[in-house]
C-alpha cells in the first residue's frame, strides 16, 4: 500500500516538471560546456550541480574559483544571490509541516521551479502532497545534475564560443518573472521590482558612458583649450 502511495505520488508529480527538463537540460548543458571552458574537468560541474544546485551561484563560482581564495567575498555573494530563498522557505513553512524525513531534502532542493510547483499545484485528493513535493524536488534536482554533467563531458568534444553563455539564467529568470507576473493578481511588489532594476541599470549605463565622457572634456577643456 505505502509503495503504491509512493509511485502514485511519483506519477502525480513527473508531469508538472516536464517543462522544468527542458529548461534545466539546456542550461545545465550550458554551465557544463561553460566550466570547461573556464579550465574545469567534467567532475566539477558534476559534484556541484550535485551538492550545490543553485544554477546562478554555480555559474558565478566558476569564476570565484579562478580568483584569489576570498570565503567571505564568497559566503556574502552566495548570500545576495540567493536572499529569496529566505522568503521561499518562509513561505513553505506549512506546506513542509509533518513531512517526515524528507523535510530535509526539500530544503535542501528547494529551487524557483521547485518552489513554483510545489506552492501551486493541486495536488488530486488521494496523493501524498509530501511525497508529490519530494519528487517535484528531486526530478528538478536530476535533470540540473545529468545536464551539467553532460555538459562537462561534452565541452572538449563541442567547438563553440562561450562568451555570454552564463545569460542563460538572466533569460530564465526573466521568463520565470513574466509567468509569475501574469497570475498574480496584485502586482505592486513586481512593479516595484522592476522599478529597481531599471534604476540600477541606469546607475550602471551613466557610469560606463557618461563618467569616461565627462572625464574626457574635462581632459579636453583644461589640457587642450
Amino acid at each position: 500500500m505505502r509503495k503504491n502511495k509512493i509511485i502514485e505520488a511519483l506519477k502525480v508529480a513527473f508531469p508538472h516538471t516536464i517543462p522544468i527538463f527542458a529548461a534545466f537540460w539546456c542550461l545545465g548543458l550550458s554551465y557544463g560546456i561553460y566550466m570547461y571552458h573556464l579550465g574545469f574537468s567534467a567532475w566539477y560541474p558534476s559534484l556541484m550541480s550535485l551538492l550545490i544546485f543553485a544554477g546562478s551561484v554555480e555559474f558565478v563560482a566558476g569564476n570565484m574559483l579562478l580568483g584569489a581564495f576570498d570565503p567571505i567575498q564568497a559566503l556574502l555573494l552566495t548570500i545576495m544571490i540567493n536572499a529569496r530563498h529566505l522568503f521561499y522557505g518562509l513561505a513553505m513553512l506549512e506546506p513542509f509541516r509533518n513531512t517526515g524525513f524528507k523535510k530535509v531534502y526539500l530544503i535542501f532542493g528547494m529551487c524557483d521551479e521547485s518552489f513554483s510547483i510545489n506552492s501551486s499545484a493541486e495536488v488530486p485528493d488521494g496523493v501524498d502532497r509530501g511525497w508529490f513535493m519530494f519528487f517535484v524536488t528531486l526530478l528538478n534536482h536530476l535533470y540540473w545534475f545529468s545536464g551539467a554533467t553532460i555538459g562537462g563531458l561534452l565541452g572538449n568534444l563541442l567547438s563553440i564560443k562561450v562568451e555570454g553563455i552564463e545569460f542563460v539564467m538572466v533569460a530564465m529568470f526573466v521568463v520565470i518573472f513574466m509567468e509569475s507576473f501574469k497570475k498574480k493578481n496584485q502586482k505592486l511588489s513586481s512593479i516595484i521590482g522592476l522599478f529597481v532594476c531599471f534604476i540600477f541599470l541606469f546607475h550602471s549605463i551613466w557610469k560606463r558612458i557618461f563618467y569616461p565622457c565627462k572625464y574626457g572634456f574635462n581632459y579636453f577643456y583644461f589640457y587642450i583649450i
